[in-house]
């Protein structure tokens, strides 16, 4: 089974320069196509209130709604662009998102000049707390000065999966190289981090082109530090369509990356498929 686990959709095209098609470029019925002509049964809408999308959150759970087997959503809670963020209280929003409509995990975006530390402040701290006692999931857009802020949350508690998005952003997007890894690679001792395969065109330089061979060294890093048990393929669609196809965001795994056999179908889906469907104490149910 293919699972997108990091993909959007908007309501409108959020980005520079326009585009003629804005209102349907990235809608779900675009992204529905494109799971389809690749074989991708469900995927995970990252909700993320960017642009003319204020209300990208109500946008995926009516996606959601209409197609129900497809689409999985995690709202944008304590992100950089939320109107109450570092404000106190984030465990009782996150409390009165859920009694709204239920979710299975949510993301959580970082500014990039953060140094992380909000992640392990007492209000963040027991806003990650509820979201353990509730089965949830944590999905953040992190840089490399803020992965050692990632640990300690995840050493605090270590019940809650933590999905890292794009491979933390170790690359060129964040004037890291291989020389940089060690800080971002010392996450894997942490056995509730996992990392998302997705991205390249996002952390790229803007001289790099797919299938991003100069950044081979990237997902062999993540590969050799996580395994296939702990990485999971995204498209980033329709971000990625500013760099490549959908099926080329599956090739850059498929045909270019480091797992063959059963490895290449847990970060394919299945890793995300036991996430998803986890029983209380953690341990995933059995496959459908």
């Amino acid at each position: 089974m293919r699972i997108d686990a990091h993909c959007h959709a908007w309501h409108r095209w959020p980005y520079q320069p326009a585009v003629p098609d804005a209102t349907s470029r990235a809608s779900a019925a675009n992204l529905i196509h494109e799971m389809d002509r690749s074989g991708v049964k469900q995927a995970v809408l990252i909700a993320a209130a960017i642009g003319d999308n204020c209300d990208n959150t109500d946008y995926a759970f009516k996606a959601a709604a209409d197609y129900p087997s497809r689409f999985v959503v995690f709202p944008d809670l304590e992100c950089w662009w939320s109107p109450s963020v570092g404000q106190p209280g984030a465990a009782a929003r996150l409390e009165a998102a859920l009694s709204r409509v239920p979710f299975r995990g949510f993301s959580l975006y970082l500014a990039e000049d953060e140094d992380g530390s909000r992640l392990v402040g007492p209000d963040m701290t027991d806003f990650f707390r509820m979201a353990r006692d509730r089965g949830l999931i944590a999905s953040l857009s992190v840089m490399p000065h803020q992965i050692e802020a990632v640990i300690q949350l995840a050493h605090r508690i270590p019940e809650i999966p933590i999905l890292l998005h794009h491979f933390a952003f170790l690359g060129p997007r964040s004037r890291t190289g291989p020389g940089d890894s060690e800080a971002v690679i010392a996450a894997a001792a942490c056995s509730n981090i996992y990392v998302k395969y997705s991205g390249m065109g996002n952390i790229a330089a803007s001289d790099h082109e797919y299938p991003y061979s100069p950044l081979r060294w990237i997902p062999e890093c993540f590969a050799q530090a996580f395994g296939p048990d702990r990485m999971l393929w995204g498209s980033d669609w329709p971000v990625s369509t500013k760099h490549m196809t959908y099926p080329q965001t599956l090739s850059l795994l498929t045909r270019h990356g480091p797992f063959r056999g059963e490895d290449l179908s847990a970060v394919l889906g299945r890793n995300m498929h036991d996430l998803l469907n986890r029983q209380p104490n953690g341990a995933p149910n059995e496959p459908d």
